[in-house]
């Protein structure tokens, strides 16, 4: 998600900040809600788990065989002081009357209670295991660098519920595929369907024979190519949000004058110059890992942070 440049016809006219249509499925493709299971496409036990994943519905971790978070644990004990040091004056007054012994204290056990409740935070073995069949987790399976992009670990590392569910503490791990990988494995555990009976695990239900068929086959069409230069965001699917110019000089000019980055930001004329004569590309934000905690139960914590490219 970003910022890219896109060479376009010079006449191009389509409207700024709108999404190019050949990036949207038609509405007529659009089935109908399932009634069933809400648009959710899943069975009511896997919605079920799924709201557990969440917190949503009623959840211990000694459903799992996993240790319930407490205040007085290495992780969370070293997880909540970095967090109220870097966040001092919020605590303060959240807290009130404010000590960092009273904020540490009170926060930790206001999050054991949290995490305790949402079995995101308490996998199995058995859940560990499906995730890393589903080629998931590769913060523990894979390296990564801007060179190498993320390269498997050979032979393959033994992970544990014990690592997965600690590093689940710390912000960005998992995410809705994740929660679906796991949820789907304890359904075939459990022996029951995940997919809802009625959509079929689609979540809408077709207007007319043949409109999903129609939806599977439908493919988004790129804008015209030409030679005009035209600056696009993707954080949507896809829209111009710069007049078409004729040059790359007079797009990087134009972006030294124009709110066209994150949060309003603008470029600098070499920045913009660089850019448009670069590699034409960048993200919204960038969130970079800074070590906190090293060592900790074999834990690492990682402080986000963004940064408007």
């Amino acid at each position: 998600m970003g910022r890219e440049i896109r060479r376009v016809p010079l006449d191009f006219d389509w409207p700024l900040k709108e999404v190019w249509h050949g990036y949207l499925e038609p509405d007529r493709l659009h089935g109908d809600s399932c009634t069933e299971c809400d648009g959710d496409g899943g069975s009511p036990e896997a919605r079920h788990l799924q709201n557990q994943w969440y917190g949503k519905a009623f959840f211990r971790p000694e459903q799992t065989g996993s240790t319930p978070f407490t205040p007085d644990m290495l992780i969370v004990k070293h997880l909540v002081t970095e967090r109220v040091r870097r966040n001092r004056e919020m605590y303060a007054t959240h807290y009130g009357w404010y000590t960092e012994e009273r904020a540490i204290a009170q926060e930790s056990a206001r999050l054991c209670d949290l995490w305790n409740t949402r079995w995101s935070h308490h996998l199995a073995q058995e859940d560990v295991d499906a995730l890393i069949e589903g080629n998931r987790l590769y913060d523990f399976t894979h390296t990564f660098s801007p060179e190498t992009r993320w390269v498997p670990i050979e032979p393959r590392p033994v992970v544990t519920a014990k690592q997965v569910n600690e590093w689940s503490l710390q912000g960005m791990s998992h995410d809705s595929i994740n929660c679906w990988v796991v949820v789907k494995a304890a359904c075939a555990r459990l022996g029951v369907d995940s997919k809802c009976s009625v959509c079929d695990g689609h979540g809408s239900t077709e207007v007319y024979p043949g409109q999903r068929q129609e939806s599977e086959d439908w493919r988004r069409t790129e804008p015209p190519e030409g030679p005009g230069w035209q600056l696009w965001e993707t954080t949507t699917e896809g829209s111009p949000t710069s007049p078409v110019f004729a040059s790359a000089d007079q797009l990087a000019v134009w972006m030294t004058q124009n709110d066209c980055g994150f949060a309003g930001s603008r470029y600098t004329l070499d920045v913009a110059m660089k850019f448009v004569h670069g590699s034409g590309w960048a993200p919204s934000m960038i969130g970079i890992g800074t070590t906190l905690l090293d060592g900790v139960d074999g834990v690492v914590a990682l402080e986000s942070r963004e940064i408007d490219s």
